[in-house]
């Protein structure tokens, strides 16, 4: 909610300053930050912390960070961008899971948070002839269609209501609005308030849904000072994507943390042009911090444990109406093929090939070029993997009617293994 003087919540200021003001105001309102919001505003902003939430077409002085020409790219550096050996194990992903789909006729890549297409695209040349003959790529964003991309991929405000494939969301979760608590000087934890120049103060205490998230997956010592970051709307954010997957894997990769291990100050940042900064929410810099990915991977196995118990029961009350049905589970427990597990990428990347090896050095001698090629591979790989780096982000992998493609062996692993 906005309040008077200009203060608001975080989840309220990284909305407008990330996507614009109708994420916050609506496509017809005229209130500017400094105006009360109107009653449905602040679940108008839950509803649309999607990458393809409708946005404002608009550029709000300095106006929805997403928007601006030069792309995130231009102000930080992911996965994608440090190296096409990222898209490549992307695109070993989806062939996987199209084996575990059985290859079907039509294939789906919907890359989340898209950017300026550039996952989607070095999938698309990764990819074996006769997959890439079959997959629909879609990019969800809410930037406009870049200049150049493949006609083939489908440039989409939301995902597809019905994928069959993979889902991939590269540091999308990340940039999902979210609340910050901070504990007062009676050790009680209290919502933080901002103003667009970044300034802060205390609002009112935590309450309801938010304190009860915070109770489960960080709770807060009665210390003054300390912080917390909500991650209640990207629980839910992540939830409808995978409800999205009708069969296949939904993967989101991000910083993470898991509730052994919080920070005790948050991670809320900026970035502009390359460099941390403080984070302001005037759509100046981009606005970040770090998932509990734990969480969203709770969140989604009972959205779908819920889901499933519902279809059963259905099933159920249909097979009885008929004199049938004896021996159905109504449980409502995911199977073994749905439930999320979280890795480091790391792991995953060497699960998908991607090692940092360095090549044999007899073939400096047989294969020059071969060498030298090989060698900036195992360099840029080992950048990809490299701890305290690009290896330390998490993967959560949620699996939809087909089992794990990264397979069981390794067991549940942290986020940051």
């Amino acid at each position: 909610m906005t309040d008077s003087g200009g203060w608001r919540g975080w989840r309220a200021a990284m909305q407008e300053a990330l996507y614009g003001r109708e994420a916050l105001y609506g496509p017809d309102a005229q209130a500017g930050p400094d105006a009360q919001a109107c009653p449905d505003a602040q679940s108008r902003a839950e509803a649309q912390t999607g990458a393809g939430a409708p946005r404002d077409r608009r550029t709000h002085a300095p106006g929805g960070f997403y928007r601006r020409p030069e792309g995130p790219a231009g102000h930080f550096r992911t996965s994608v961008h440090a190296s096409p050996l990222f898209a490549e194990a992307v695109a070993r992903l989806l062939c996987r899971v199209d084996e575990a789909l059985g290859r079907p006729p039509s294939l789906d890549f919907v890359d989340m948070a898209a950017g300026r297409g550039e996952l989607v695209t070095g999938v698309l040349a990764a990819l074996p002839a006769d997959v890439a003959a079959r997959t629909r790529a879609c990019a969800v964003e809410i930037a406009g269609r870049p200049e150049g991309l493949a006609r083939r991929v489908e440039w989409l405000p939301e995902p597809p209501q019905k994928i069959t494939g993979l889902l991939f969301a590269n540091e999308w979760l990340d940039n999902v609005p979210l609340d910050v608590a901070e504990v007062d000087s009676a050790g009680v934890p209290r919502l933080v308030l901002v103003r667009d120049d970044g300034a802060e103060r205390l609002g009112e205490p935590v309450s309801g849904a938010q304190a009860r998230w915070l109770a489960r997956w960080w709770p807060l010592p009665g210390e003054e000072g300390l912080r917390a970051e909500i991650g209640l709307s990207r629980d839910t954010a992540w939830a409808s994507a995978v409800a999205c997957v009708v069969r296949g894997l939904a993967v989101a990769v991000d910083y993470a943390h898991s509730a052994d291990a919080r920070p005790p100050f948050g991670t809320l940042t900026g970035f502009r042009e390359g460099r941390e900064t403080a984070p302001v929410p005037d759509g100046s810099c981009d606005i970040t911090a770090h998932v509990a990915l734990d969480a969203c991977a709770e969140a989604t196995t009972t959205a779908q444990a819920q889901a499933q118990g519902q279809a059963q029961g259905h099933a159920q009350g249909h097979a009885q109406g008929q004199g049938q049905g004896q021996g159905q589970s109504t449980t409502g427990r995911p199977s073994a093929a749905s439930r999320a597990r979280l890795l480091g990428q790391r792991a995953a990347l060497h699960a998908l090939g991607v090692t940092g090896a360095r090549p044999p050095l007899a073939l400096a001698s047989t294969d020059p070029s071969g060498y030298l090629r090989a060698l900036a591979d195992a360099t840029q790989a080992s950048e990809l993997t490299a701890r305290g780096g690009l290896g330390d982000f998490g993967w959560l992998l949620q699996p939809v009617g087909i089992a794990d493609p990264l397979g069981t062996e390794r067991g549940r692993e942290t986020a940051g293994g």
